[in-house]
């Protein structure tokens, strides 16, 4: 399968702990731990598989596993997903630009995840 072509420039996240007070930055920290947490908890699994592997454990037990992480995927996926289209529609608002011209981007970005 082809490698998709990644990009050196940084864009700013949600994630990031942009600013240093208040309930916002507060909220990004949680989030940032939250998602950071959950890839740590993934990656442990996918060496569990790979030890499974080795092992030459059953296969039904591996994609068991297997199903988990992508299921666990999913969810760090779909936390990053509403994080950004939440980021976008505030900055949108605040900036009084309208949302729907956004909103071809987030659908496109949707559709890349799904």
């Amino acid at each position: 399968m082809p490698r998709q072509k990644t990009t050196n420039h940084r864009r700013e996240s949600c994630l990031e702990k942009q600013d240093t007070g208040g309930p916002q930055a507060e909220k990004q920290r949680l989030l940032q731990g939250e998602v950071l947490a959950r890839l740590k908890k993934i990656e442990g699994q996918v060496r569990g598989v790979a030890k499974m592997v080795e092992e030459c454990r059953s296969c039904s037990d591996i994609v068991i596993q297997l199903a988990a992480i992508r299921a666990a995927v999913s969810r760090v996926g779909a936390t990053v997903l509403a994080c950004h289209m939440a980021e976008k529609i505030e900055n949108d608002v605040r900036a009084e630009r309208d949302v729907m011209d956004t909103l071809p981007e987030l659908l496109a970005l949707f559709k890349k995840f799904s």
